[in-house]
């Protein structure tokens, strides 16, 4: 938070105000995120009144002494634990950072959270904490096309292996990668995304959790868990044995598509180790870019919602046209097993989704060509629709056999719903599938 002052008064002297206490409670109840949102972290004392945070531009801190600057190097670079106790420099920290991360935290109720220049910064970030040449990755497939480059073509290059699991996968299956995972090296983190990008399919966090507990003894390897399609909001996977929580803050966060971001949130303990690789490599977000982020996030259930029922209504419709193979959307799940997990883990199936259409790439080309409101773009979570083409577009590189195996198909077009009218929407995609 701004002008975050010292614990203690290194020189004897009256030290810096310290800011108000955040109101988190009234009469025992407990405030709501969307309540925090409005204020928590941020004292407007410490910034000459101001109602909203300024955007603090600037790359270094004065230090009100010699004494307080060692000991918030000391914070920084490990010397010490805990962590600076200051501002200090903003590769390491600032007040617009800080204030975003608190908030961030609240929606998880997660110990610390950590922000960074994207989502694939907060990713690779998390990984180069975690991994060692020679380690193994055990993670469930598909990913986001540029995290698989990540783990197996940068990694790899580094001695570095992995394992996967289908999104789908039941216990059993996961147990059995996981043993040939633990025979083939040390596996240093277990790695998922659920719902999996583009296939919309949820992963078993609970299973994956219970396999992990049961199959290693001592320091077990953390449960990374990339929560972009349902978090904050709608699946929060530290409760059902996730470790890490990563994020692409560009999507629903920002939720605008008018900046880029990533988090990562946590145990105090794991995201210690984090916030030193970011401290080392310079991932951290830009104070301006943070400044924005506090913008979306008093609005997030509002938009998340309206998102959220504009798919339901919206899916409801596509689903039986007939030009349409299928949709894969979480209010519909497929198999018995889907909906277990979705009902275990979710409070809601999201706003974006996998739209199979009878067809191929032809067929998909002219719907997404015809749009008129909708957006051909990639990306996902921001206040308008946009809708892509994941073989063609984010999921390019992946190998033609993959992209078969995961159902990444070239009759698939991936939608995300924004807040428009939803019959609008629905006026805009049947001219679209009446032009295929």
């Amino acid at each position: 938070m701004p002008n975050k002052p010292d614990e203690a008064d290194l020189t004897g002297t009256t030290p810096r105000r310290r800011p108000k206490p955040d109101v988190i409670e009234i009469n025992g109840k407990k405030l709501k995120p969307s309540t925090l949102m409005m204020g928590h972290g941020f004292d407007p004392a410490l910034s000459e009144g101001a109602l909203k945070p300024p955007i603090f531009l600037t790359s270094t801190f004065v230090f009100e002494n010699a004494a307080a600057g060692k000991r918030h190097f000391e914070g920084v670079t490990g010397k010490r634990p805990g962590g600076a106790e200051g501002l200090v420099y903003s590769r390491f920290n600032g007040p617009n950072q800080e204030i975003v991360e608190d908030r961030l935290g609240v929606w998880e109720d997660a110990e610390e959270a950590l922000t960074f220049s994207s989502g694939m910064s907060a990713i690779a970030t998390v990984l180069l904490t975690f991994v060692k040449p020679g380690d193994v990755i055990v993670h469930s497939a598909p990913l986001y096309a540029a995290t698989e480059t990540l783990i197996g073509r940068i990694l790899g290059k580094f001695g570095v292996t992995w394992l996967d699991f289908p999104a789908a996968a039941t216990k059993k299956e996961i147990e059995a990668v996981v043993e040939k995972a633990k025979a083939q090296g040390n596996v240093a983190m277990i790695y998922l995304e659920s719902p999996a990008n583009p296939t919309n399919v949820l992963v078993d966090v609970q299973a994956v959790s219970a396999v992990r507990d049961a199959m290693f003894e001592g320091e077990k390897p953390p449960i990374v868990i990339d929560n972009t399609f349902l978090g904050p909001l709608w699946l929060h996977p530290l409760e059902h044995g996730a470790d890490i929580v990563v994020y692409s803050l560009t999507k629903y966060a920002g939720g605008h598509s008018d900046l880029v971001a990533g988090g990562a949130l946590g145990s105090k303990a794991h995201m210690t180790m984090v916030r030193a690789m970011r401290n080392t490599i310079g991932t951290i977000l830009d104070p301006h870019s943070a400044w924005m982020l506090l913008r979306s996030l008093e609005t997030l259930e509002l938009r998340m919602e309206r998102a959220g029922q504009n798919a339901e209504k919206i899916c409801t419709w596509l689903k039986d046209h007939p030009k349409v193979e299928k949709v894969v959307y979480l209010g519909f799940p497929e198999t018995e097993r889907q909906a277990d997990i979705y009902n275990r883990h979710c409070s809601g199936a999201g706003s974006t989704f996998s739209l199979y259409l009878k067809g191929g790439e032809a067929e998909a080309f002219a719907f997404l060509d015809a749009l008129k409101i909708a957006k051909l773009a990639v990306s996902l979570g921001g206040t308008e629709t946009l809708a892509s083409h994941p073989a063609a577009m984010t999921h390019l590189s992946v190998p033609d056999e993959r992209k078969k195996a995961l159902a990444i198909g070239d009759n698939m077009v991936r939608i995300s719903i924004g807040v428009e009218d939803a019959d609008d929407l629905i006026a805009d995609f049947d001219q679209a599938l009446a032009a295929i």
